[in-house]
């Protein structure tokens, strides 16, 4: 079978990742400015200045996502780029970049997919205790309101929050992504809700001052379990660890997605946090619970799991040289390739959450460099996306209401404090020069758009 009409292929970035331009034209610091300039936090201490040079080169990069077929683009935009202190005067400059980026995009037939917050919080605001300060909330949605006053004219999809595991979790509770803070477990709570909050009164803004019907979402990671069999015993065990919390951290769903779509924190995570728990005002959970209208996750790999003799869960590990690719976390453990994750993560968040599925972000970084022959050849990636695109549409056949799926990423970029070293893009990027080269993957993900999924199974 084919994917659904109208099913949104498309490929995502992130500003910061991809634009440059970083003191250009007005824009303010963000805190990956800030952090990039820690000795020691960011590979061989580059920076995101330039990256991509998107900010100048956005014409030439709407004419490759055309000549790759896309339908669909997801971008973020960069809050201290249209508001330099965070709140108050809007930098005219820094807005019409995204006014003439979106009219490119809607002139090349692509329908845009914007990302309100992919990181980049602005310096100014951090100074006033960022995600801490219980006005940080309404920083974001008058921000947030602004972006609508201006664009939503022309863009009718919109995400709040990308992956706020790793932006609260990674940046503030393990110090590794910016700002770079390693704050108690009380000082982490207080700044993920605050995040939570942000995210509704976001979606708030959106649907009181869109000027054409939005479509609207957000974007956490989502952490996937595989069952080891299809005993009834390992799905029940696979379904335990996605929706549970077993230790002190947000490195989890249901902390994040159960607020926003359920109106509730989960119990086993206010029996773990406990007294770290922050002050829940009357109307906070009405606030972060608002209405969606897909729910989005990002996904690179899932993890095993089977029920001992009790019941209890536990993951099977994979076996030494499995299939993985380019890329090592923090653990110095590769990431592993596990397509079938695609197939169970859809289909046990539709049944816990009922709202229309989109894979915003999956993909692969892979060793790879010029050809002799000009070309950019990337069989890994072709086969990865390939597994994964299969289980997907497996998904889809098993009854999942699937709305769309951005490959990770557009364009190799700056990939956080990992910088130039992990090439996860459709296209090649020679970091020297800024030529692009679109490798064999984007003409392969050409055809499966074209086909919309059919050649998957050529």
């Amino acid at each position: 079978m084919s994917f659904p009409a109208n099913f949104a292929w498309g490929a995502a970035t992130a500003s910061y990742q991809i634009e440059g331009a970083a003191f250009e034209d007005g824009k303010g610091w963000s805190v990956w400015d800030m952090f990039c300039r820690k000795t020691g936090m960011v590979f061989k201490g580059h920076t995101g200045d330039i990256a991509c040079d998107h900010y100048h080169r956005y014409k030439e990069d709407v004419a490759i996502m055309k000549a790759i077929g896309l339908k669909a683009y997801r971008l973020s935009l960069s809050w201290p780029r249209i508001l330099p202190e965070g709140t108050g005067a809007v930098n005219s400059k820094g807005l019409d970049f995204y006014h003439r980026l979106v009219d490119e995009l809607l002139t090349a037939g692509i329908t845009p997919y914007i990302t309100l917050f992919h990181w980049d919080y602005p310096y100014d605001l951090y100074c006033q205790g960022g995600w801490l300060n219980p006005h940080s909330p309404e920083w974001f949605a008058e921000y947030t309101k602004v972006v609508v006053d201006a664009l939503s004219d022309r863009v009718a999809h919109w995400m709040t929050l990308n992956e706020p595991q790793c932006f609260i979790g990674l940046g503030h509770q393990l110090g590794v992504h910016a700002p770079g803070d390693k704050l108690g477990l009380a000082q982490v709570l207080r700044a993920a809700h605050h995040a939570l909050l942000a995210h509704g009164k976001s979606v708030q803004m959106i649907r009181a001052y869109a000027q054409s019907p939005a479509r609207v979402g957000f974007a956490p990671v989502g952490l996937i379990s595989i069952p080891a069999t299809d005993r009834p015993e390992d799905l029940d065990a696979a379904r335990q660890t996605m929706f549970s919390i077993t230790e002190p951290s947000v490195w989890n769903n249901t902390w994040w997605m159960d607020p926003v779509l359920s109106g509730t924190y989960p119990e086993d995570g206010l029996r773990i946090f406990g007294g770290a728990m922050p002050q829940i005002q009357p109307g906070d959970l009405e606030t972060i619970c608002q209405p969606l209208d897909f729910f989005g996750f990002n996904h690179y790999q899932g993890i095993v799991v089977r029920a001992d003799e009790q019941g209890q869960p536990h993951q099977v590990p994979f076996p030494e040289g499995d299939k993985h690719t380019a890329f090592r976390d923090r653990n110095k453990e590769y990431w592993a390739v596990t397509p079938e994750s695609l197939y169970w993560g859809p289909k046990f968040f539709w049944e816990r959450y009922h709202l229309p599925i989109i894979v915003t972000e999956n993909g692969m970084s892979n060793i790879e460099w010029i050809s002799l022959d000009g070309k950019i050849h990337d069989p890994q990636r072709i086969d990865f996306l390939q597994r994964y695109l299969l289980q997907y549409q497996r998904a889809i056949d098993d009854g999942v209401d699937a709305r769309g799926y951005f490959v990770w990423t557009l364009i190799d970029n700056f990939e956080w404090a990992e910088a130039y070293l992990q090439r996860f893009g459709l296209v090649y990027v020679d970091f020297s020069t800024q030529q692009r080269i679109l490798k064999d993957s984007a003409y392969w993900y050409k055809e499966v758009i074209t086909t919309n999924g059919t050649h998957l199974t050529r």
